[in-house]
């Protein structure tokens, strides 16, 4: 989901960009999402003939529709995180209920 954020942030980024902005992702890792998302339509890849090879990721227009949700999972996330934990409690247990 972060290289969805980040390529929606920044349209086009090429491989070394992603791999700068999530340090905590190996190398492996990261190709294995990229051809994951690239596998569902979400990225698209655009290899540029040219020696050092240049390599670009950018999100399909199915991966800019994720947006809007991806936007609110964020605003929930932030609201989640500022409700009491009484609430949350509350919250819990309602789920809890609703899944037995």
């Amino acid at each position: 989901m972060i290289i969805i954020f980040h390529l929606f942030v920044r349209p086009v980024l090429r491989f070394s960009e992603l791999e700068r902005a999530i340090p905590a992702v190996s190398q492996k890792m990261l190709i294995q999402q990229l051809r994951d998302l690239e596998r569902d339509g979400i990225v698209q890849r655009t290899a540029h003939p040219q020696v050092p090879p240049k390599v670009e990721y950018s999100l399909t227009e199915w991966g800019q529709a994720l947006c809007p949700a991806l936007d609110a999972l964020l605003t929930w996330g932030a609201l989640r995180k500022a409700a009491p934990k009484a609430e949350g409690e509350e919250l819990r247990h309602v789920t809890s209920q609703t899944t037995r």
